[in-house]
């Protein structure tokens, strides 16, 4: 039996590996794209192929309107999602302490969150203090909000990857051959992670296997 059969996730900056991985679990799918909607549309048809449900919508989360027409959108396809993945760089939750149970998106019986932080949270590297800081921030929110949603059934956790071969990766880094074979060789594994690695981590947080399972900060790395 499909361990998410029935259930509804909404991933935001979806990428292919995330999606299908929850799509052969069994769930419907809400693909959040910002501009790349021929990406969207491969992905909802990945989708499709592995006999699940799938929607691309369009929308920059760091917009509050746009966020509302997401899960607006999502609602009206398959229902309140069940399963929300901050799979994308930016995203803006807004205040929560003035969220009301209408507002949050999420059905009754709760649900829950996965927010995307990195290894860099804790320990940043030179050049990347700032976007190490926002990841830290990440870590702040997702233990926060892991005790205030309680009471309502929401579990939130974060994932914090190591190197993982992404697009995001390869523009910021300019992998060039010498830089690639450093870092593998630097791998205790000897290769990179994979966005299937992180969404295997992401599909058990997901399901009730980790139904006692919140407020955790989660390493997805070779040890590195």
């Amino acid at each position: 039996m499909k361990a998410l059969r029935g259930k509804i996730v909404l991933v935001t900056g979806a990428s292919k590996g995330i999606a299908a991985t929850f799509a052969a679990a069994g769930a419907c799918v809400v693909v959040n794209y910002r501009q790349d909607e021929a990406g969207a549309a491969d992905v909802v048809s990945d989708i499709r192929t592995l006999g699940s449900e799938g929607v691309a919508v369009q929308a920059d989360i760091s917009r509050e309107a746009d966020v509302a027409r997401l899960f607006e959108t999502a609602q009206a396809h398959f229902g309140a999602p069940d399963i929300v993945v901050n799979n994308a760089s930016l995203f803006h939750h807004g205040a929560f302490s003035a969220l009301s149970l209408a507002d949050s998106h999420f059905p009754a019986r709760g649900g829950c969150i996965i927010n995307l932080s990195a290894l860099d949270s804790q320990q940043s590297t030179p050049g990347s203090v700032l976007w190490a800081a926002t990841k830290g921030a990440i870590d702040t929110l997702t233990q926060g909000l892991a005790r205030e949603l309680r009471p309502r059934n929401i579990r939130v956790n974060a994932l914090a990857p190591g190197m993982i071969l992404t697009e995001g990766l390869l523009a910021a880094k300019k992998l060039s051959p010498q830089l690639k074979a450093q870092l593998l060789a630097a791998a205790p594994l000897g290769r990179f992670g994979l966005p299937e690695d992180v969404a295997q981590i992401e599909l058990f947080l997901a399901s009730d296997d980790a139904v006692y399972v919140s407020g955790e900060r989660v390493l997805i790395s070779d040890g590195a």
